[in-house]
């Protein structure tokens, strides 16, 4: 893909370009616990969003897209494009210039290997991407977290996607053999590793994205801070599900909604399973953290009811399977995928019987993507 992007480059503006790439991402633990503050765990993969960028002599940016094979003028001072994909790219340089930067007239081409729809976060690459591009280009002195609050809000003020800040800064911070546990209430981080020997992470996607995603989101969020206000009359200082504990929620249970406590319940059982998960990671245990995460599927499906029947099914064959260590849903839910760590020698029969099986079921096959934990946001060129 970079190969292709430098040469379209060439073709449509000549040489000079350099070439920058950021990640998509995968989450391996931690799920609905970003907006309520507490410990998500992504990695960044081994596939990227890829940006060449020259500044030009002229008076507006001009920014080809490979993906949708279109290209666009860009006035950074003019209205906002009307194609969605360059609004990133404009959102990007609104928000850099809002923070004192002066972006001056550019080139630019850029295309990936993100695979789209699988909640592997290809708009985050993409605003990482760029960002990361202009900072080196232009010097601009950003630093990481900057850059990834600068994608966050170009989602918030140029797309109309009220995101967290997890996938930006996954694609920005992360490492080869290491994923992030990210604070999201501090952005404190710290690299865990993740190098298991003999085991191999694989994607399934649904395919299938059910219309209850986005209400239910909302719905979610409310059950969560309905808890928060019932625990907050009697403790003072909890702000969010992440200042409570398990014992405070069956200390006043009587006083929520039953569903309201089953929500609550599981964010905050979640924000302690991904800590038990990083803990087995120091250790080398990769079987108690395949233990963590089929426990983080189950609290999704059973207690916060976000999972779908393709989800719970191939998570089922997941844990009924020899060799398979984890298995999950991935993501907000209601569709997408389920994330695996399956042991190499179980790899290809885990596949076809997950992939015949599901076919049978649902009448089409899930998309295979397998990742690995790989590099953040880089010059390549």
């Amino acid at each position: 893909m970079k190969t292709k992007i430098q040469e379209k480059f060439k073709a449509m503006f000549g040489d000079g370009a350099s070439l920058f790439a950021s990640p998509g991402r995968v989450n391996l633990i931690g799920e609905h616990t970003d907006y309520n503050l507490g410990f998500v765990l992504p990695g960044a993969i081994d596939k990227a969003i890829y940006v060449a960028l020259k500044p030009n002599d002229g008076t507006v940016c001009r920014v080809h897209s490979l993906d949708y094979d279109e290209t666009v003028e860009l006035d950074l001072h003019g209205e906002k494009p009307l194609q969605q994909w360059a609004c990133y790219v404009y959102g990007v340089c609104q928000e850099m210039e809002k923070r004192g930067a002066l972006i001056l007239p550019f080139d630019m081409a850029f295309g990936g290997d993100v695979p789209l729809g699988a909640g592997l976060s290809s708009s985050a690459a993409l605003e990482s991407a760029v960002g990361f591009a202009l900072n080196e280009t232009y010097g601009l002195g950003f630093d990481r977290e900057q850059l990834a609050k600068i994608g966050q809000m170009t989602e918030h003020n140029y797309v109309g996607v009220r995101c967290g800040i997890m996938d930006q800064f996954a694609s920005l911070f992360g490492e080869a053999g290491h994923v992030i546990r990210l604070d999201c209430r501090s952005l404190e981080y710290k690299l865990e590793p993740f190098d298991p020997q003999g085991c191999r992470v694989v994607l399934f996607d649904t395919q299938v994205k059910h219309t209850l995603a986005s209400s239910e989101y909302n719905v979610r969020r409310a059950q969560c801070e309905a808890g928060v206000a019932v625990v907050l009359r009697h403790v003072g200082g909890v702000e969010s599900l992440r200042d409570v504990t398990a014992d405070m929620l069956d200390t006043y249970k009587g006083e929520m909604d039953e569903v309201v406590y089953r929500r609550c319940r599981y964010v905050v059982d979640e924000n302690q399973r991904l800590l038990d998960a990083c803990a087995a990671l120091e250790k080398g245990d990769y079987v108690t953290f395949g233990q963590k995460m089929n426990g983080s599927h189950e609290g999704l499906s059973r207690q916060y009811e976000v999972s779908c029947d393709e989800l719970d099914f191939l998570a089922d064959i997941g844990h009924r399977t020899d060799g398979v260590l984890g298995a999950r849903m991935m993501g907000g839910g209601f569709g997408g995928c389920t994330i695996n760590l399956v042991r190499a020698e179980a790899y290809d029969g885990y596949l076809a019987e997950a992939t015949d099986r599901f076919a049978h079921r649902f009448g089409h096959a899930p998309r295979v993507i397998e990742v690995n934990i790989s590099q953040g946001a880089r010059r390549i060129g």
